[in-house]
């Protein structure tokens, strides 16, 4: 027998809110969250595709979801690190202290990574290489939180190819997370999780599954060649497989496929506490930074991307049921165009070349200081973020001044002004929403250091293009949530992907991460005030966001450039 229609709707609409008020992370409700991240993935990338993608990919976002579209970070250092620790801390760097994917160590004199642990090796390989923990957060993660909410009953998970993009969103309690050997693919971790794999993880690198992802053509929808993954190089190498396969599609086929068969024997989404699974998504980055936005690859890519979500989906329906998970997708940077693509429309745009504007830079703090052009006062350049050898300067120039002179010789080299690490950690920003950014982005490690202030469109590299700055194509990224508390809808309201876990805690009834400055979507989730799902709603206006810089920080621009 048939109901009516409006007795169906009703009975939908009353089991709909009774789940979502009834949501708890204590009592499984919903069971599993996932969280995906698209390394380098634009806001305007779901825009510019929206209409070729399929039902049940991102559209799962876009048309059932509560879908963002105006989510930009509210800082400057928009790199991968950063980012990953940003999303799942709800701070900025200025809370979480990760600034960069590396940053130069003055007591062990060398580069090290945002997760370098030597306290810790890597497990899954051969040899005593050092590990990666996520030990230089200061603050904790959501996954932390529900750990400690359920007292360790939740399971916490975090994947990528990277592995600062999978040890950063795991936190401090994670179960495990799990990034790629460069060299053959396989997963890996660390003895800060575990002192060996779990079984099936071992028997899913013995049985080679990435040897099938080899010698093989990558084709868009209409047959046209994208790429090969070929197994030798130019002059007959063999080629790593982050390098030949994570720049296509094959490498998000791969990181799913591990995806799956960690739910399935982890048993995520079983037990009697909210689990969590971070998965990101590295290709679109790996490829990006050769081709930029507008090549017909990136396009390939997106559409790759929306069909591998909607098989992934279908498995979580199958696996969990849909009506039992929560999502959330969104990016950690966003990325400028193609240099030469923006010169062809006129816009001053430019390829610096990191190694000479560093060599010009050295030079340049050389001649003023009278010593051997041999000296690195810069030791890393990393566009537009220099970190300065304080042995270099000896006992000529305290920190402040030093990272002065650093500043302003970067400004001879073209760039717009500069805030030294010391001008920050002071909190001496100018008022306004670039000053934000900036004071935003503080933190203590990498010693002295001066971030500047670039030319929008330039870019470090001499070649493709590359991302790191505060301007909107960095920032600008997607937030879309899918689930039974999110009321369906599009929402253009400023937000900030901080706001992710703040929301995500507030629904599971969960302290927000211990750092946590974001704020809670309420305008997109379900209340008995709201018209059922699938409606065209009108909503309201969330209310005003603060732009207020951190406590510390105090709108009196000192010292650099603004």
């Amino acid at each position: 027998m048939r109901l009516p229609i409006r007795l169906v709707s009703l009975t939908a609409t009353v089991l709909w809110l009774a789940l979502a008020c009834g949501a708890s992370a204590y009592n499984a409700r919903p069971k599993l969250v996932v969280i995906i991240v698209i390394d380098q993935f634009r806001a305007d990338y779901l825009e510019h595709y929206h209409e070729q993608f399929g039902d049940s990919g991102f559209r799962t976002f876009l048309d059932r979801g509560a879908w963002f579209t105006n989510c930009n970070y509210g800082y400057a250092n928009t790199r991968t690190g950063p980012g990953h620790a940003t999303l799942l801390t709800g701070a900025y760097t200025v809370g979480h202290g990760i600034a960069a994917n590396e940053w130069w160590d003055p007591k062990k004199r060398r580069m090290v990574t945002s997760v370098q642990d030597d306290n810790t090796r890597l497990v899954g390989i051969s040899g005593n290489k050092v590990g990666a923990s996520p030990r230089n957060l200061l603050t904790d993660t959501l996954g932390d939180e529900l750990k400690l909410a359920t007292l360790g009953k939740s399971r916490v998970f975090a994947l990528s190819l990277k592995d600062r993009a999978a040890v950063l969103p795991a936190g401090y309690a994670g179960d495990a997370a799990y990034w790629i050997d460069h060299a053959t693919g396989a997963w890996i971790s660390s003895t800060y999780y575990q002192s060996e794999l779990p079984g099936w993880v071992k028997e899913f690198n013995t049985s080679n599954r990435a040897n099938k992802y080899w010698d093989r053509e990558w084709k868009d929808a209409d047959g046209a060649l994208m790429g090969t993954t070929s197994r030798k190089g130019k002059k007959g190498a063999d080629r790593d497989f982050y390098d030949a396969i994570g720049p296509t599609p094959f490498a998000t086929d791969y990181e799913l496929e591990f995806a799956r068969e960690l739910i399935l024997y982890e048993k995520l989404g079983t037990g009697d506490a909210t689990d969590l699974l971070v998965v990101s998504l590295s290709s679109n980055d790996i490829l990006g930074h050769d081709i930029g936005p507008g090549a017909p690859e990136m396009k390939a890519m997106a559409l790759a991307f929306d069909r591998q979500l909607s098989e992934f989906f279908n498995f979580l329906g199958h696996q969990v049921g849909l009506a039992n998970v929560w999502m959330a997708i969104s990016a950690d940077h966003g990325v400028a165009p193609l240099p030469s693509d923006a010169k062809k429309l006129r816009l001053p745009a430019a390829n610096l070349g990191e190694e000479k504007l560093l060599d010009q830079i050295n030079h340049s703090l050389a001649v003023k200081f009278g010593s051997p052009a041999s000296t690195q006062f810069v030791k890393k350049l990393d566009y537009p973020l220099a970190f300065v050898d304080q042995v270099a300067f000896g006992s000529r120039l305290k920190e402040e001044d030093a990272e002065r002179a650093v500043g302003e010789a970067m400004v001879q080299v073209g760039l717009r002004g500069y805030y030294t690490r010391s001008q920050l950690a002071r909190g001496e920003v100018a008022p306004t929403e670039l000053g934000r950014k900036f004071a935003n982005s503080y933190s203590p490690y990498g010693g002295w250091y001066v971030m500047g202030i670039p030319a929008p469109f330039t870019v470090g590299g001499s070649t493709g293009t590359d991302h790191g700055t505060a301007y909107t194509y960095d920032t600008h990224v997607p937030l879309a949530f899918y689930g039974i508390p999110f009321q369906p809808g599009v929402y253009r309201t400023a937000v900030e992907p901080i706001d992710m876990v703040a929301t995500f805690g507030s629904l599971l009834g969960i302290n927000a991460p211990a750092a946590a400055s974001g704020r809670v979507l309420t305008e997109a989730l379900v209340s008995p005030a709201r018209p059922v799902p699938g409606a065209s709603p009108a909503h309201d206006p969330p209310p005003p966001k603060s732009k207020s810089s951190p406590e510390n920080s105090a709108p009196v621009p000192t010292g650099g450039s603004q």
